[in-house]
């Protein structure tokens, strides 16, 4: 009698255990077969193999544009990019119900509970495949409207686990009529951010127009800024004292409802019930000096000049408590809007009496080179192109810390002007995905984008690359998207690649610097027990020259061994042996060489101690594809 589990690999095994030992104890629950999911991964082998008719631009290519299920091209990526891809940018189907997946078996009505399983599935499988491809500062961000942000929010937790980072949410379109029944427009969707620790969006840069200061002892800028914090006085009673001028004797109080900073240094104690009756000052003056331990933080700063007290304003000395309450009556006394900042009812009220009180406002210098990042965060906010004048205008909260975007009506016209046609619904606008990659990727990165479409996420690439002189480069995946009714649709052939074969061409002024050849490859899927006899040596020749991170060239068959010679290492495919590949070798003993061959003893007894390694070409890929 013969199990469920007996046709499983060890390998398989081993996943299927470490599953189980991960027992889910809160998150998202859908209907999937762990076994049917793992004999998906590894049912059989994946090729990618190079159409030289489709491709633009000679070769070597750094670019490639795949043709197949999704699921299957990142099958292959896997094996030949893993932990490379610094962006992972994709704008999957939504599942609304409607014939608008093309990935589905069948069409489900909207109100088919069991659809929602499907798509999760469909995604979660591809989604834990790409973690794969990300290097360690890598980043995943998914479009997503309304309606399913929660489910793949969930979903994607299981599949990309402790790497949720945010969400963005984007205005898709101006107006809107009511959508939902409820008088609201669904005018937006939203982009969630799964990052690996290292990552760091690189935000804006900082302006300086605050930083009009200059300290001649510093030698450096400096603006002034709030020295308060942001608690109350029940919440940090040892922020509730009179801050002391010590060159002008002024005594200023707090702002009962943001209070100073603690006046002693990070983990020492101040307890204001060892003087209850006394209000303290920092730093102290003579008549307090007893009171308050000697070396308090304001001190140091006030010593250090790091508190600068203001030079013009308002001073008041009421000499009795009497006309200190009349002045509280009248509100004539220091004030942060309309809190009074001395009251009737105040813990020492008396302290304020027969002293000099200012009006203004002690700042903290902060100098320009203290500033922990050259840069400032963005905010999760993507503010429409004609909504940019309404952004706020100050220092910390430029309207640089904004992604600004066009909403889908640029991405229909986009494609019109490139096409002369809407060869493509509701893509999404190229300012959109620039600004996204923008964020995400410094100039020599890899960009994917597995659900490529109209190849947005390429142009965006060249875009970036024209403008900043980058060397980005992109992998578009995208299916054919053929139906019974139209067997010889073709979107990746006649929309994705061809758009930027378009691009390349193009003699309109706004295209002219964008510039991206690219190899077209189709996947092609191979049985395990056949690879010996139909993984042919052009397929090989691929994967091994993207497992090594080298840009694509198309195999000579003519050749008996074909030779890349890359800036960081060289790759030797053997596929009948001679002797003049030792010859060739010879000199290269001690460089960067990897040779692989279909049968390696062949070299391996020709090398006289040479130290070449030569791997196995079948063995290499297989291991690669099931690590």
């Amino acid at each position: 009698m013969t199990g469920k589990y007996d046709d499983l690999h060890k390998t398989q095994l081993i996943k299927l255990l470490e599953k189980h030992d991960r027992t889910k104890k809160l998150g998202l629950v859908w209907e999937r077969d762990e076994i049917d999911a793992d004999k998906a991964l590894d049912h059989d082998f994946i090729v990618a193999q190079i159409n030289g008719d489709l491709s633009d631009k000679p070769a070597p290519w750094d670019n490639l544009v795949i043709e197949g299920d999704n699921y299957d091209a990142l099958r292959w990526l896997r094996m030949t990019h893993r932990g490379r891809v610094k962006c992972i940018y994709i704008d999957p189907p939504y599942n609304t119900g409607k014939k608008d997946w093309v990935y589905n078996d069948r069409y489900m009505s909207a109100e088919d509970r069991f659809r929602q399983s499907t798509w999760l599935e469909f995604l979660y499988r591809r989604l834990t495949l790409a973690r794969d491809l990300l290097a360690e500062d890598g980043v995943i961000l998914i479009s997503i409207n309304d309606e399913q942000r929660a489910l793949l929010e969930l979903m994607a937790d299981e599949a990309l686990p402790g790497m949720r980072l945010t969400s963005f949410t984007w205005r898709t379109r101006t107006g809107g009529n009511d959508a939902k029944g409820a008088f609201v427009s669904d005018n937006h969707e939203h982009i969630l951010a799964f990052g690996k620790p290292a990552f760091r969006f690189g935000g804006y840069e900082k302006t300086y127009e605050k930083y009009v200061f200059w300290d001649e002892k510093q030698k450096d800028h400096y603006r002034l800024s709030d020295i308060s914090q942001p608690k109350d006085m029940s919440e940090r009673l040892n922020g509730f004292y009179a801050m002391f001028d010590p060159s002008t004797g002024i005594y200023y109080p707090p702002n009962p409802q943001r209070v100073w900073p603690s006046p002693f240094p990070k983990g020492s104690k101040y307890d204001a019930a060892e003087a209850p009756d006394v209000m303290p000052v920092f730093p102290p003056d003579e008549a307090t000096a007893g009171l308050v331990p000697l070396g308090d933080q304001i001190g140091k700063w006030v010593q250090q000049k790091r508190i600068e007290f203001p030079t013009e304003q308002r001073v008041e000395v009421w000499s009795s408590r009497e006309e200190l309450l009349d002045a509280i009556e009248r509100s004539d006394v220091p004030m942060a809007r309309k809190t009074r900042k001395i009251w009737a009812d105040m813990p020492h009220l008396d302290f304020w009496v027969g002293k000099k009180i200012g009006f203004g406002l002690p700042q903290w210098v902060r100098y320009k080179r203290e500033l922990k990042n050259s840069t400032q965060p963005i905010s999760s906010w993507i503010t429409p192109l004609s909504e940019k004048s309404t952004l706020p205008l100050s220092d910390e909260t430029d309207a640089n810390a904004h992604i600004v975007s066009g909403t889908n009506q640029e991405g229909t016209t986009e494609i019109q002007d490139i096409f002369g046609s809407k060869a493509f619904t509701y893509p999404k606008p190229v300012s959109l995905i620039r600004e996204l990659v923008r964020q995400s990727t410094a100039l020599d990165d890899l960009v994917l984008d597995f659900f490529a479409g109209s190849a947005t996420t390429a142009q965006a690439v060249m875009e970036l690359n024209a403008e900043d002189g980058g060397d980005r480069r992109f992998i578009m995946a995208s299916s054919t998207e053929a139906t019974e009714d139209d067997p010889d649709k073709n979107i990746c052939r006649d929309v994705t690649a061809e758009r930027v074969r378009r691009l390349n061409a193009s003699d309109d002024k706004k295209y002219a610097d964008l510039a991206a050849g690219f190899a077209y490859l189709r996947t092609k899927q191979i049985d395990f027990e056949d690879l010996d006899y139909d993984l042919n040596p052009s397929d090989a020749w691929t994967c091994l020259e993207a497992f090594h991170g080298l840009p694509l060239t198309p195999y000579d068959a003519e050749q008996s061994w074909n030779v890349h010679e890359g800036d960081g290492a060289t790759l030797v495919l053997v596929d009948r042996f001679d002797l003049s590949l030792i010859e060739w070798l010879r000199p290269r003993t001690l460089q960067n060489v990897h040779v692989y061959a279909w049968a390696p003893g062949q070299i391996t007894q020709h090398l006289d101690g040479m130290h070449i390694d030569v791997s196995p070409v079948r063995e290499t890929l297989v291991k690669a594809f099931r690590a």
